[in-house]
Protein backbone atom coordinates (compact mmCIF):
# COMPACT_ATOMS: atom_id res chain seq x y z
CA UNK A 1 0.00 0.00 0.00
CA UNK A 2 1.37 3.41 -0.98
CA UNK A 3 1.79 6.22 1.55
CA UNK A 4 -1.07 8.14 -0.08
CA UNK A 5 -3.39 5.12 0.08
CA UNK A 6 -2.37 4.44 3.68
CA UNK A 7 -3.11 8.01 4.73
CA UNK A 8 -6.47 7.99 2.98
CA UNK A 9 -7.34 4.69 4.71
CA UNK A 10 -6.50 6.23 8.09
CA UNK A 11 -8.71 9.24 7.35
CA UNK A 12 -11.50 6.89 6.29
CA UNK A 13 -11.09 4.95 9.56
CA UNK A 14 -11.62 8.14 11.59
CA UNK A 15 -14.66 9.01 9.46
CA UNK A 16 -16.22 5.57 10.16
CA UNK A 17 -15.41 5.95 13.88
CA UNK A 18 -17.18 9.32 13.87
CA UNK A 19 -20.26 7.77 12.26
CA UNK A 20 -20.33 5.07 14.95
CA UNK A 21 -20.00 7.65 17.73
CA UNK A 22 -22.85 9.60 16.18
CA UNK A 23 -25.21 6.70 16.93
CA UNK A 24 -24.75 6.90 20.71
CA UNK A 25 -27.41 9.56 21.30
CA UNK A 26 -30.07 7.66 19.39
CA UNK A 27 -29.09 4.42 21.12
CA UNK A 28 -29.22 5.99 24.58
CA UNK A 29 -32.73 7.32 23.86
CA UNK A 30 -34.00 3.74 23.99
CA UNK A 31 -32.97 3.57 27.66
CA UNK A 32 -34.38 6.82 29.09
CA UNK A 33 -34.46 5.50 32.65
CA UNK A 34 -30.69 4.97 32.71
CA UNK A 35 -28.58 7.86 33.99
CA UNK A 36 -26.45 9.64 31.36
CA UNK A 37 -23.49 9.17 33.69
CA UNK A 38 -24.14 5.42 33.75
CA UNK A 39 -24.38 5.37 29.96
CA UNK A 40 -21.04 7.15 29.74
CA UNK A 41 -19.44 4.84 32.29
CA UNK A 42 -20.62 1.58 30.71
CA UNK A 43 -19.82 2.76 27.19
CA UNK A 44 -16.33 4.11 27.87
CA UNK A 45 -15.45 1.71 30.68
CA UNK A 46 -16.85 -1.35 28.96
CA UNK A 47 -15.29 -0.36 25.66
CA UNK A 48 -11.96 0.16 27.38
CA UNK A 49 -12.12 -3.30 28.97
CA UNK A 50 -12.82 -4.87 25.57
CA UNK A 51 -9.97 -2.92 23.97
CA UNK A 52 -7.61 -4.17 26.67
CA UNK A 53 -8.64 -7.78 26.02
CA UNK A 54 -8.18 -7.36 22.26
CA UNK A 55 -4.75 -5.77 22.64
CA UNK A 56 -3.58 -8.03 25.48
CA UNK A 57 -0.78 -9.57 23.41
CA UNK A 58 0.50 -6.15 22.32
CA UNK A 59 0.18 -4.82 25.88
CA UNK A 60 2.30 -7.68 27.23
CA UNK A 61 4.86 -7.40 24.43
CA UNK A 62 5.27 -3.64 24.90
CA UNK A 63 4.90 -3.54 28.67
CA UNK A 64 8.38 -2.08 29.22
CA UNK A 65 7.71 0.70 26.68
CA UNK A 66 4.36 1.49 28.31
CA UNK A 67 6.10 1.74 31.70
CA UNK A 68 8.67 4.07 30.16
CA UNK A 69 5.84 6.35 29.03
CA UNK A 70 3.58 5.71 32.00
CA UNK A 71 3.00 9.43 32.42
CA UNK A 72 1.30 9.47 29.01
CA UNK A 73 -0.73 6.34 29.84
CA UNK A 74 -1.95 7.67 33.18
CA UNK A 75 -2.64 11.18 31.88
CA UNK A 76 -4.47 9.81 28.85
CA UNK A 77 -6.47 7.39 30.99
CA UNK A 78 -7.55 10.16 33.35
CA UNK A 79 -8.67 12.26 30.38
CA UNK A 80 -10.64 9.33 28.91
CA UNK A 81 -12.41 8.86 32.26
CA UNK A 82 -13.20 12.55 32.75
CA UNK A 83 -14.43 13.22 29.20
CA UNK A 84 -17.87 11.50 29.27
CA UNK A 85 -18.64 12.81 32.76
CA UNK A 86 -17.75 16.39 31.78
CA UNK A 87 -19.57 16.17 28.43
CA UNK A 88 -22.88 14.89 29.79
CA UNK A 89 -22.75 17.22 32.80
CA UNK A 90 -22.05 20.20 30.52
CA UNK A 91 -25.21 19.53 28.50
CA UNK A 92 -27.25 19.10 31.66
CA UNK A 93 -26.07 22.36 33.26
CA UNK A 94 -25.64 24.66 30.24
CA UNK A 95 -28.22 23.14 27.91
CA UNK A 96 -27.87 20.85 24.92
CA UNK A 97 -26.94 23.60 22.44
CA UNK A 98 -24.26 25.31 24.52
CA UNK A 99 -22.89 22.04 25.90
CA UNK A 100 -22.58 20.51 22.44
CA UNK A 101 -20.96 23.55 20.83
CA UNK A 102 -18.44 24.14 23.63
CA UNK A 103 -17.51 20.48 24.13
CA UNK A 104 -17.22 19.27 20.55
CA UNK A 105 -16.09 22.43 18.79
CA UNK A 106 -13.35 23.24 21.32
CA UNK A 107 -11.62 19.86 20.99
CA UNK A 108 -9.83 20.56 17.67
CA UNK A 109 -8.64 23.91 19.01
CA UNK A 110 -7.17 22.30 22.13
CA UNK A 111 -5.60 19.55 19.99
CA UNK A 112 -3.79 22.01 17.73
CA UNK A 113 -2.63 24.00 20.78
CA UNK A 114 -1.20 20.83 22.33
CA UNK A 115 0.62 20.01 19.11
CA UNK A 116 1.94 23.57 18.90
CA UNK A 117 3.13 23.53 22.52
CA UNK A 118 4.66 20.05 22.71
CA UNK A 119 5.46 19.17 19.07
CA UNK A 120 6.14 22.66 17.69
CA UNK A 121 3.81 22.02 14.75
CA UNK A 122 2.61 25.10 12.87
CA UNK A 123 -1.07 25.93 12.50
CA UNK A 124 -1.83 25.84 8.77
CA UNK A 125 -4.23 28.09 6.88
CA UNK A 126 -6.18 25.04 5.70
CA UNK A 127 -6.57 23.80 9.28
CA UNK A 128 -7.90 27.21 10.31
CA UNK A 129 -10.34 27.18 7.40
CA UNK A 130 -11.56 23.73 8.39
CA UNK A 131 -11.88 24.80 12.00
CA UNK A 132 -13.97 27.87 11.17
CA UNK A 133 -16.22 25.84 8.86
CA UNK A 134 -16.59 23.08 11.46
CA UNK A 135 -17.40 25.37 14.38
CA UNK A 136 -19.94 27.29 12.29
CA UNK A 137 -21.50 23.99 11.25
CA UNK A 138 -21.71 22.73 14.85
CA UNK A 139 -23.36 26.00 15.89
CA UNK A 140 -25.94 25.71 13.10
CA UNK A 141 -26.69 22.12 14.09
CA UNK A 142 -27.05 23.03 17.76
CA UNK A 143 -29.61 25.71 16.86
CA UNK A 144 -31.48 23.53 14.36
CA UNK A 145 -33.64 21.68 16.90
CA UNK A 146 -35.19 24.31 19.18
CA UNK A 147 -37.92 21.96 20.32
CA UNK A 148 -35.44 19.56 21.93
CA UNK A 149 -33.62 22.14 24.01
CA UNK A 150 -34.50 23.23 27.47
CA UNK A 151 -33.64 26.64 28.84
CA UNK A 152 -30.87 26.01 31.34
CA UNK A 153 -30.90 27.73 34.68
CA UNK A 154 -29.10 31.04 34.65
CA UNK A 155 -26.07 32.16 36.62
CA UNK A 156 -23.53 29.75 38.00
CA UNK A 157 -25.19 26.63 36.53
CA UNK A 158 -24.63 27.84 32.98
CA UNK A 159 -21.13 29.06 33.77
CA UNK A 160 -20.22 25.71 35.30
CA UNK A 161 -21.75 23.99 32.27
CA UNK A 162 -19.56 26.03 29.91
CA UNK A 163 -16.50 25.30 32.01
CA UNK A 164 -17.27 21.58 31.98
CA UNK A 165 -17.74 21.78 28.21
CA UNK A 166 -14.24 23.21 27.92
CA UNK A 167 -12.99 20.41 30.19
CA UNK A 168 -14.67 17.89 27.89
CA UNK A 169 -13.06 19.45 24.81
CA UNK A 170 -9.65 19.57 26.48
CA UNK A 171 -9.75 15.98 27.75
CA UNK A 172 -10.91 14.67 24.37
CA UNK A 173 -8.07 16.50 22.63
CA UNK A 174 -5.61 15.41 25.32
CA UNK A 175 -6.21 11.67 25.10
CA UNK A 176 -6.14 11.91 21.31
CA UNK A 177 -2.78 13.67 21.60
CA UNK A 178 -1.35 11.20 24.15
CA UNK A 179 -2.46 8.29 21.96
CA UNK A 180 -0.67 9.83 18.98
CA UNK A 181 2.38 10.62 21.15
CA UNK A 182 2.72 6.97 22.17
CA UNK A 183 2.30 5.76 18.59
CA UNK A 184 5.06 8.16 17.43
CA UNK A 185 7.29 6.71 20.15
CA UNK A 186 6.94 3.22 18.69
CA UNK A 187 4.03 1.80 20.68
CA UNK A 188 1.50 -0.24 18.70
CA UNK A 189 -1.68 1.75 17.99
CA UNK A 190 -3.92 -0.88 19.59
CA UNK A 191 -1.75 -0.98 22.71
CA UNK A 192 -1.60 2.81 22.96
CA UNK A 193 -5.38 3.23 22.90
CA UNK A 194 -6.06 0.12 25.01
CA UNK A 195 -3.65 1.26 27.74
CA UNK A 196 -5.45 4.59 28.12
CA UNK A 197 -8.92 3.12 27.98
CA UNK A 198 -7.91 0.29 30.30
CA UNK A 199 -6.91 2.84 32.95
CA UNK A 200 -10.21 4.66 32.38
CA UNK A 201 -12.26 1.47 32.71
CA UNK A 202 -10.72 0.79 36.13
CA UNK A 203 -12.00 4.19 37.24
CA UNK A 204 -15.35 4.25 35.45
CA UNK A 205 -16.81 0.77 35.86
CA UNK A 206 -16.93 0.92 39.70
CA UNK A 207 -18.98 4.14 39.41
CA UNK A 208 -21.86 2.05 38.03
CA UNK A 209 -22.50 0.94 41.61
CA UNK A 210 -23.78 4.48 42.26
CA UNK A 211 -25.19 5.45 38.84
CA UNK A 212 -26.29 2.20 37.18
CA UNK A 213 -29.49 1.58 39.13
CA UNK A 214 -31.65 0.75 36.09
CA UNK A 215 -28.93 -0.51 33.78
CA UNK A 216 -30.06 -4.15 34.07
CA UNK A 217 -33.74 -3.42 34.62
CA UNK A 218 -34.85 -4.53 31.14
CA UNK A 219 -33.63 -6.36 28.05
CA UNK A 220 -33.68 -3.06 26.17
CA UNK A 221 -31.41 -1.37 28.71
CA UNK A 222 -29.00 -4.30 28.59
CA UNK A 223 -29.00 -4.25 24.78
CA UNK A 224 -28.25 -0.52 24.77
CA UNK A 225 -25.38 -1.01 27.22
CA UNK A 226 -23.88 -3.84 25.16
CA UNK A 227 -24.25 -1.89 21.92
CA UNK A 228 -22.61 1.22 23.41
CA UNK A 229 -19.64 -0.76 24.74
CA UNK A 230 -19.06 -3.01 21.71
CA UNK A 231 -19.83 -0.82 18.68
CA UNK A 232 -19.25 2.93 19.13
CA UNK A 233 -16.68 2.66 21.92
CA UNK A 234 -14.74 -0.56 21.25
CA UNK A 235 -14.92 -0.66 17.45
CA UNK A 236 -14.95 3.14 17.11
CA UNK A 237 -11.78 3.66 19.12
CA UNK A 238 -10.00 0.75 17.47
CA UNK A 239 -10.60 2.58 14.18
CA UNK A 240 -9.64 5.93 15.72
CA UNK A 241 -6.35 4.48 16.99
CA UNK A 242 -5.66 3.06 13.55
CA UNK A 243 -6.26 6.48 12.02
CA UNK A 244 -3.84 8.18 14.43
CA UNK A 245 -1.00 6.15 12.93
CA UNK A 246 -0.77 8.54 9.96
CA UNK A 247 -2.74 11.68 10.80
CA UNK A 248 -2.26 14.25 13.58
CA UNK A 249 -4.61 14.49 16.55
CA UNK A 250 -5.62 18.02 15.50
CA UNK A 251 -6.78 16.72 12.10
CA UNK A 252 -8.46 13.64 13.60
CA UNK A 253 -10.49 15.76 16.03
CA UNK A 254 -11.59 18.01 13.16
CA UNK A 255 -12.82 14.99 11.20
CA UNK A 256 -14.81 13.79 14.21
CA UNK A 257 -16.99 16.90 13.91
CA UNK A 258 -18.92 14.54 11.64
CA UNK A 259 -20.25 12.86 14.81
CA UNK A 260 -23.02 15.43 15.56
CA UNK A 261 -24.10 15.34 11.90
CA UNK A 262 -24.83 11.62 12.20
CA UNK A 263 -26.46 12.14 15.60
CA UNK A 264 -28.73 14.86 14.21
CA UNK A 265 -29.79 12.87 11.15
CA UNK A 266 -30.60 9.83 13.30
CA UNK A 267 -32.60 12.00 15.70
CA UNK A 268 -34.66 13.33 12.79
CA UNK A 269 -35.10 9.91 11.18
CA UNK A 270 -35.61 7.67 14.22
CA UNK A 271 -36.87 10.05 16.90
CA UNK A 272 -38.93 12.39 14.68
CA UNK A 273 -37.18 15.48 16.01
CA UNK A 274 -37.87 18.76 14.21
CA UNK A 275 -35.05 20.04 12.02
CA UNK A 276 -34.91 23.63 10.79
CA UNK A 277 -33.24 24.69 7.49
CA UNK A 278 -30.22 26.07 9.33
CA UNK A 279 -29.42 22.47 10.28
CA UNK A 280 -28.86 21.59 6.64
CA UNK A 281 -26.53 24.58 6.40
CA UNK A 282 -24.63 23.16 9.39
CA UNK A 283 -24.33 19.76 7.72
CA UNK A 284 -23.02 21.41 4.56
CA UNK A 285 -20.43 23.42 6.50
CA UNK A 286 -19.17 20.37 8.41
CA UNK A 287 -19.03 18.39 5.16
CA UNK A 288 -16.88 21.17 3.66
CA UNK A 289 -14.70 21.11 6.78
CA UNK A 290 -14.00 17.39 6.28
CA UNK A 291 -13.54 17.76 2.51
CA UNK A 292 -10.84 20.38 3.12
CA UNK A 293 -9.02 17.94 5.42
CA UNK A 294 -9.32 15.11 2.89
CA UNK A 295 -7.82 17.39 0.22
CA UNK A 296 -5.04 18.48 2.55
CA UNK A 297 -4.16 14.90 3.40
CA UNK A 298 -4.03 13.82 -0.24
CA UNK A 299 -1.82 16.70 -1.26
CA UNK A 300 0.49 16.17 1.65
CA UNK A 301 0.90 12.44 1.01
Amino acid sequence: MSKQQGTFTCVAAVVVASVLWGTTGAAASFAPDVSPLAIGAIATGGGGFLMSLRALQHLCKQWSSLLRYKHLVVYGGLCVAVYPLAFYSSMRLAGVAIGTVVSIASAPLFAVLLEKQFNNKPVTVKWLLSFVLGVAGILCLALAKPDTMHEPSMGFDREWGIMLGLVAGLTYAAYSWTGKAMIVRGINASAAMAAQFGVASVMLLPSLYFTGENLLASDTNISVALYMAFIPMFLGYVLFGYGLQRIDASIATLITLLEPVVATLLAVWLLAERFSPRGWVGILLISLCIMVQMMRTKKKA
